[in-house]
């Protein structure tokens, strides 16, 4: 479905992606594991258009997408939970799933804000509250759930755990389990490797821009570098 191949991105003249290269078959989860400042939310938002590419090709169900705009790629069926959730404050948490189908206002809403209130029941019950005076993990699902209202075939996760008392990290790790099994291909960034590890298909290890290591996620589970570098093992 994704395919990534030596991918550069800078900020100004300084380069965050040497090159990457990587894939995501549908029906994937896919993670990409890393420290801080490794290049890991620059990639994602190289898919999604925020990030522009410098070098290299960003191709989605076999169409070169590195140089179309972002709402194009979200017609397209790519949508992005950024880090850091970036709901509207100040709106309902209804009108934020809304804005979140902009693109396909023109149709019925209903199965999917159902399908959202169904993976979140939580969203219903505060349904006219501001996304303001919302707990960090109620913000979460709405930021999930407004991507979801987009309709994607390839989400994009980024951070969905930061920040996140134990109890909502497993809450959301449940969502995401959830979406898998509907066969939502899903490329995940989180920090919490062993988290993301216990999910995913696959498994990508990048380090300054770089991918280093790649593979099956029992197979990353296992590297001795993986366990001491981001495991504590």
């Amino acid at each position: 479905m994704l395919s990534i191949e030596n991918v550069k991105s800078s900020y100004g003249r300084i380069e965050a992606l040497h090159g990457v290269t990587l894939h995501v078959d549908a029906g994937e989860v896919v993670t990409l594991i890393g420290a801080n400042g490794a290049g890991k939310t620059t990639l994602m938002h190289a898919i999604s258009g925020v990030q522009r590419i410098t070098a290299g090709t960003i191709r989605y169900e076999g169409e070169a997408i590195g140089q179309r705009p972002a709402h194009v790629r979200v017609a397209l069926g790519i949508s992005q939970v950024p880090e850091g959730r970036q709901i509207f404050a100040p709106l309902s948490v209804k009108d934020n799933l809304l804005l979140g189908a902009w693109l396909h206002r023109k149709g019925d809403f209903k199965r999917q804000l159902e399908r959202v209130c169904a993976l979140f029941p939580m969203l219903e019950a505060i349904w006219n509250m501001p996304a303001g005076a919302l707990s960090g993990g109620q913000q979460q699902m709405l930021a999930i759930g407004r991507a979801l209202m987009a309709k994607p075939r390839l989400l994009l996760l980024d951070e969905p755990s930061m920040g996140l008392a134990p109890n909502l990290v497993d809450q959301i790790l449940s969502a995401i389990r959830a979406l898998k099994n509907e066969n939502l291909t899903i490329l995940l960034v989180e920090q919490n490797a062993r988290a993301a590890l216990s999910i995913a298909d696959r498994a990508y290890v990048i380090e300054t821009g770089r991918i280093t290591l790649s593979g099956s996620a029992p197979e990353i589970q296992s590297d001795r570098r993986v366990r001491e570098a981001y495991l504590g093992i």
